[in-house]
This record gives C-alpha cells, sequence and structure tokens, in this order.
C-alpha cells in the first residue's frame, strides 16, 4: 500500500507545481505560500476528523511533539523558499533542484536514522545529482 500512495504523492507533488507556477503569477510568494498553506490545514484537519483520529492526540509524546513542531517548521521554510523559486525561476529547473531532496535525505537518514547506505543508494544519489544538473544546465 505504502507503493500506491508514493506514486501518488509524486503524482500530486508534480501537480502542485505546475498549479503553483500557473497560480502565483502576480502574486507576492509569501502571500501564496500562506494561502496555500491554509488550504492543506483545512484539508488536514478534515480528514483527521472524518477519521476519527483526533481522538489521538492526548497519547502524542513530548519527543514526538518537539519533531513534528520541527518538521512543520522545516516544511514551511521549504515551500516559502519553493515558492518564491518557482516565482522568479522555470519550473522546469526549479523543480528537479527541489528534488534533489531525495540525495539529501538518504545521507540524512544514514547519519541520523542509521538506515542502511547501499552501492545501489550511492549509485541512486549519483545519478539523481548527474541528472539534476543536466537538467538545470
Amino acid at each position: 500500500m505504502w507503493l500506491l500512495f508514493a506514486i501518488l504523492s509524486s503524482v500530486f507533488a508534480a501537480l502542485t507545481s505546475i498549479l503553483a507556477k500557473i497560480g502565483i503569477k502576480d502574486v507576492n510568494s509569501n502571500l501564496a505560500t500562506a494561502i496555500r498553506t491554509a488550504v492543506v490545514l483545512i484539508m488536514s484537519w478534515g480528514i483527521v476528523f472524518l477519521t476519527n483520529a483526533q481522538k489521538d492526540i492526548g497519547h502524542i509524546s513530548r519527543k514526538s511533539w518537539i519533531f513534528l513542531i520541527l518538521s512543520g517548521l522545516a516544511t514551511g521554510a521549504s515551500w516559502l523558499c519553493y515558492y518564491k523559486a518557482l516565482q522568479t525561476g522555470e519550473a522546469s529547473k526549479v523543480v528537479p533542484i527541489d528534488k534533489m531532496s531525495v540525495v539529501i535525505t538518504l545521507v540524512l537518514a544514514f547519519i541520523f536514522l542509521h538506515e542502511q547506505f547501499t552501492t545501489k543508494s550511492l549509485i541512486g544519489c549519483i545519478l539523481i545529482g548527474a541528472g539534476t544538473l543536466l537538467m538545470v544546465l
């Protein structure tokens, strides 16, 4: 099931880039990010209440709260930077650079989460990096 959700995530992320590039024309990038965030907030809480997941909020540990908040701050910073880049650059160049996060995630997962970094992972990182460079030059 994770694979289906990962594929859907990729499709929606692609749509996000294209729709944002069209929508951000003549709109301040920070304002556009705030509007997008408000929509995501409403949609997310709607799903929480629809699935009755709000009952679990009291069971979230202090450590989880801290890391979820930090993750939210990182997401906000990423979106603000992404929208500014998308507003001033070409989507076909901004998006591949943004997707370099895959390489950064693999490295950080190895360092902080002690996940396995294999020869296959290394080759994948090199290919993603080379592909990104090829696309943006």
